[in-house]
């Protein structure tokens, strides 16, 4: 006879056994100057990210200080991972990100979360050189000394390791919720297809609605 479990992934937090993950929300991918788009001129600036940059600053990166905050007040576990690689020629980095052609040296400013979201000196932040923080990191043996069960994610980009961290941690027994309003990526097109696939892997819960869940 089978054992018993759960038959829905719409599970309220339990502030014990839960944690927050920002993914890739950093230098590299967010400011202007950084690795990603240092060489991009300032037309494709405007045209071909204009969507992205509007997207990132005035809906996600709020909505993310947001939680932040509230997930800190609540005394939920708040995690960080952050594209860098473990060496600074980037050797370790994954075929993926070297075919890509970038690389976030170790140690580099571009490889450190934003300064609205800046970790404090207890939070974990994981380096990753994969576009999933549960192939290049630990994070797994982590959150099980932890005691997490489950994980809240949000951060960029909603359709590449966002998504991948999404179905990562459904497949490794964890109930995800994911925050829309508190992700980004290229295009909205791009940002609603992600959530429609992945929508069987996660629950999807507004930022406000979350802060209400855990009482902020």
């Amino acid at each position: 006879m089978a054992a018993d479990h759960l038959t829905t992934r719409d599970v309220p937090l339990d502030p014990a056994a839960s944690a927050i993950l920002f993914i890739d929300v950093q230098n590299f991918s967010v400011r202007r100057e950084g690795g990603e788009f240092k060489d991009v001129s300032e037309a494709d600036i405007a045209g071909k990210y204009g969507y992205y940059f509007k997207r990132i600053h005035e809906v996600a990166i709020p909505n993310m200080q947001r939680l932040l905050g509230g997930f800190r007040k609540a005394g939920i576990e708040v995690l960080h991972t952050t594209i860098e690689s473990l060496t600074r020629d980037g050797r370790d980095r994954s075929l993926d990100y070297k075919i890509t052609g970038f690389n976030v040296p170790k140690g580099s400013w571009d490889g450190k979360v934003i300064d609205e979201l800046e970790p404090l000196e207890d939070e974990i932040v994981f380096p990753k050189s994969s576009s999933s923080v549960f192939v290049s990191t630990h994070i797994d043996y982590i959150l099980r000394n932890l005691g997490v069960k489950q994980l809240v994610l949000c951060g960029l980009l909603t359709d590449q390791c966002v998504e991948s961290a999404v179905r990562d941690a459904c497949d490794l027994n964890y109930l995800v919720t994911l925050v829309p309003d508190a992700c980004g990526t290229y295009s909205q097109e791009r940002h609603d297809t992600s959530l429609s696939a992945i929508k069987g892997y996660c629950r999807q819960v507004s930022t406000d609605a979350l802060l209400k869940e855990i009482g902020q």
